[in-house]
């Protein structure tokens, strides 16, 4: 049950990130560039942090602990910065599709890095979650807008660095605090972020415009809990089961469109979401029956 109660962690942090896109498609309408979001929401979510931080008992990191979990965290912002850059090129309904090949992804570099092939469960999951995926991004027919090569492999790229914060969450300095090792994640993650896109918003008059109302749930919701649940969750489930429950983001993303942004949400996208929802599920009812058979074993 233990296990059960760590894969509720990740799922509630997928749940997190899955809220994101209606406070950024906000923050677009009000006029503010997607520069200023995303170096908004790096700082104010590494600030966040930091004042949770300065409430917990110290702990000393060794220097290989800190820069590796300093590097483990640019995954992070790459994600972000990566997905950002396909949205320009490409449609949405397609990013959001190859966004999610971290899925398959994540349980293929477990699979090499445990030298295991990925169990019957994961695989089905897995194949479920990608029809679900296609399903509840919107039909590939509906793909009318230009798009380029460089935009499909930025969305490519956005999914392997997310399938590598989801292994990175449950490797890294895994004996560290996950208090600690989620501040230093993110501030890995906030300074390539404002190396990239300089934080020219605190010197003009964002801020001051109401930038700051969309860059604190988006630093919270997708910085801070996310990132903490994960390092607690992914170490005691595995990455495999760890990018399955990350799946959970886009039917909050879609639910969160229809009951925020009013948007309309088709039949074929509602049955996708189901999918996706029923996959976790089925994932996560085997797992406990694994579980529970190896109790009754050791019962006997």
């Amino acid at each position: 049950m233990l296990k059960l109660k760590y894969s509720l962690y990740v799922f509630i942090g997928a749940c997190s990130y899955g809220i994101l896109s209606t406070f950024v498609k906000l923050a677009y309408d009000q006029g503010f560039i997607h520069r200023e979001v995303i170096g908004s929401q790096f700082l104010v979510g590494w600030l966040l942090l930091l004042l949770l931080f300065l409430f917990i008992r110290k702990q000393n990191v060794s220097r290989n602990h800190f820069f590796l979990l300093l590097g483990a965290g640019t995954t992070t912002s790459l994600t972000g910065i990566f997905y950002y850059l396909a949205l320009e090129t490409i449609p949405a309904s397609l990013a959001i599709i190859l966004l999610f090949q971290f899925t398959w992804i994540g349980v293929l570099i477990e699979a090499v890095t445990d030298r295991k092939w990925p169990s019957k469960t994961k695989l089905i999951s897995i194949a479920i979650i990608l029809l679900g995926t296609f399903l509840a991004a919107g039909p590939l027919l509906q793909l009318t807008g230009e798009f380029t090569l460089t935009g499909v492999v930025y969305g490519l790229i956005a999914a392997f660095a997310f399938a590598w914060f989801i292994f990175l969450s449950g490797k890294v300095a895994v004996s560290v605090h996950p208090m600690t090792r989620s501040f230093l994640f993110i501030t890995g993650a906030m300074l390539l972020t404002l190396i990239l896109f300089p934080p020219t918003f605190l010197i003009s008059s964002a801020i001051q415009d109401g930038l700051w109302i969309y860059a604190l749930p988006l630093g919270f919701f997708g910085l801070v809990l996310p990132t903490i649940l994960f390092a607690v969750g992914v170490p005691k489930i595995g990455t495999g089961l760890g990018t399955i429950l990350g799946a959970a983001e886009l039917p909050t993303a879609v639910i969160m469109s229809v009951l925020v942004l009013k948007e309309y949400v088709s039949l074929l996208q509602w049955i996708g979401v189901l999918l996706i929802l029923m996959a976790i599920i089925y994932s996560q009812y085997q797992n406990l029956i694994t579980e529970l058979t190896k109790r009754k074993k050791l019962e006997t």
